[in-house]
């Protein structure tokens, strides 16, 4: 049977302020009136039935979900004790579909994404359930690439596969690249966006973690044992204290033979920083603004207002956030920094209340 799966425990450290730890990024409102997550869920209701959508994240933002997703049956919320990372949730996740159904296919969904194009999206998801079903793949979506983006990961398409939307097999990931290679990348016209969404069956990614990474898959199996039982919770909280955390990108997508991409023609963003947040703003004189501002002599700025007036006279390259008890001004270029600030503010006495 088919499940979606949305990835909801990360804390979106790089929108601080507007991101907080008792408020991350999934619950923002920032591009519509809902939140990440509600969109995340409401896109993929017309392909996957409520009863099998299912949420993984943090003990604390279980109350939060709740709240946002009253239709989810609360046993579809799955919790992990603590964060490692991406290829650990899904793997979390991926055994207890597997304990349920023994032919679970698994569409696994950020929750931060922004997506124009339902129906495109529809046929694309539906031709990777397809795929990682007969072929027993590891399939991703990759976005056709507009700009040299050194903040997502991009995947070089190989051979190609016979099907309805541009899909082939994977050559390689890269994580990140620099400025010049990402510019490289986007002149050879053979690489995509990795976009963070995958579909497979549950049993091939476990398959594929116990080859790549043994040592997590002993503790997910260990989970898997577990699952049903009066111990479950007590096995799960033990285990991932043993489980160094990896990201799925690294710890699988990069080392399998198994993987796939499919082209998709939807319009997609990732809102994972100001820079990208910043194209949901109006234009204004050279400028991307929201909320109450005034800018003058000024240029390639972005304003996220709220109460006060914001006015800029003479200002260049800069990111302007109004989150009420916390004003952020930063540089544009130190968009990808926001984690090393971050850490720097948690080492400063008398600061924990603004994080």
């Amino acid at each position: 049977m088919l499940y979606a799966l949305i990835l909801a425990g990360g804390k979106g450290t790089r929108l601080y302020p507007l991101s907080r730890s008792d408020n991350p990024k999934q619950f923002l409102k920032t591009v519509n009136n809902k939140s990440f997550l509600r969109n995340t869920v409401d896109r993929i209701k017309p392909i996957i039935d409520k009863e099998n959508i299912f949420v993984v994240t943090n003990r604390e933002y279980i109350d939060k979900i709740y709240e946002e997703l009253p239709e989810i049956n609360k046993e579809n919320i799955f919790m992990e004790p603590e964060n490692k990372e991406t290829a650990t949730c899904i793997g979390l996740s991926a055994a207890k579909l597997l304990k349920k159904d023994k032919e679970a296919v698994m569409v696994v969904l950020p929750s931060d994404h922004y997506i124009e194009g339902e129906k495109q999206f529809a046929e694309t998801i539906n031709q990777a359930i397809e795929i990682a079903d007969k072929k027993r793949g590891l399939v991703t979506i990759g976005v056709n690439p507009t700009r040299p983006e050194t903040g997502y990961g991009y995947i070089e398409m190989g051979r190609p596969v016979v099907a309805a939307i541009p899909t082939f097999r994977v050559e390689r990931f890269t994580e990140k690249p620099n400025s010049e290679v990402a510019k490289d990348f986007l002149l050879k016209g053979t690489y995509l966006w990795n976009s963070g969404m995958f579909v497979w069956r549950a049993d091939i990614y476990l398959r594929e973690m116990q080859r790549y990474l043994p040592k997590m898959y002993e503790c997910i199996n260990k989970i898997y044992q577990s699952i049903g039982e009066e111990e479950e919770e007590e096995v799960i909280s033990e285990q991932y204290q043993k489980i160094d955390g990896i990201s799925v990108d690294f710890g699988i997508m990069q080392k399998t033979r198994k993987a796939y991409v499919i082209k998709c023609g939807f319009v997609w963003d990732d809102i994972g920083s100001f820079n990208a947040l910043t194209r949901f703003l109006k234009q204004n004189k050279g400028n991307n603004i929201s909320g109450p501002s005034f800018l003058d002599e000024s240029e390639n700025c972005s304003i996220f207002g709220k109460d006060k007036l914001i006015i800029g006279f003479g200002l260049k390259d800069l990111v302007i956030v109004d989150a009420g008890d916390v004003i952020l001004v930063m540089d544009k270029s130190k968009d990808q920094e926001m984690k090393y600030l971050l850490n720097s503010i948690k080492g400063q006495e008398g600061l924990k209340e603004f994080l």
